[in-house]
């Protein structure tokens, strides 16, 4: 295990897995441990201008892992509940549809963000970051986030309306975690370069679930 996760923390045992395959999600689920988030630093940070000031893609990453209060405060920025009265977003979505997981592809394994919980949910004790995406450097990245829109959550519309305001949701979601990279000094790109066929099947997604888009996150090399 890398610095920066607790092993008892994450894993209670990975089971072997196959040279060439891929971890089921319910051999998954039974190997990785749910993690819980410590609760996100809402205050601090840069103020809003100077974080689009330093607001930009990078696409070389340091292979040194977030710490967990960076994680939780990564993921509370991207699509966490800012209302709790409310259970609403830091992002908007498409007639308050709020379609949009969150995955976290680690060197442990994949796991997705329960808001509520402000937890991570184990999905697969596999290394997919290297098949998140045609760019190669998406490998390096310590987190690679991944967007998976749900469209049976959405608002009655034709499909292609549906995977349109799913890609716009999901590219808002971006921009917050640009932001929050901006203002915690790391580094991101958003990436539309992805398998779209492979990716949900290789990550157990539901049928109808989309993949939008995926976003490598770390500290600059």
């Amino acid at each position: 295990m890398r610095r920066g996760w607790n092993r008892r923390d994450v894993i209670v045992g990975v089971s072997a897995v196959a040279a060439a395959g891929v971890a089921s999600a319910p051999q998954a689920r039974a190997a990785l441990q749910r993690v819980a988030l410590p609760p996100p630093r809402t205050d601090g940070g840069l103020p809003v201008m100077q974080a689009l000031m330093r607001r930009r893609s990078t696409r070389s990453f340091a292979t040194r892992p977030l710490d967990p209060q960076t994680m939780s405060d990564l993921l509370w920025a991207a699509f966490g509940i800012n209302r709790p009265e409310t259970a609403d977003r830091t992002a908007p979505s498409w007639r308050h549809s709020i379609e949009t997981d969150v995955y976290a592809c680690t060197a442990e394994g994949v796991f997705v963000y329960e808001p509520k919980a402000h937890a991570l949910a184990p999905v697969l004790d596999t290394d997919i970051r290297a098949r998140t995406s045609s760019m190669t450097f998406a490998a390096t990245a310590p987190v690679v986030l991944v967007y998976a829109a749900d469209l049976a959550r959405m608002a009655k519309a034709p499909r292609e309306d549906q995977v349109l305001n799913a890609h716009v949701d999901a590219a808002i979601i971006g921009e917050n975690v640009y932001l929050f990279c901006a203002s915690a000094g790391l580094a991101t790109v958003i990436l539309g370069s992805i398998d779209r066929a492979g990716l949900p099947q290789r990550m157990g997604l539901r049928v109808d679930q989309i993949v939008t888009f995926a976003q490598p996150v770390g500290h600059p090399a």
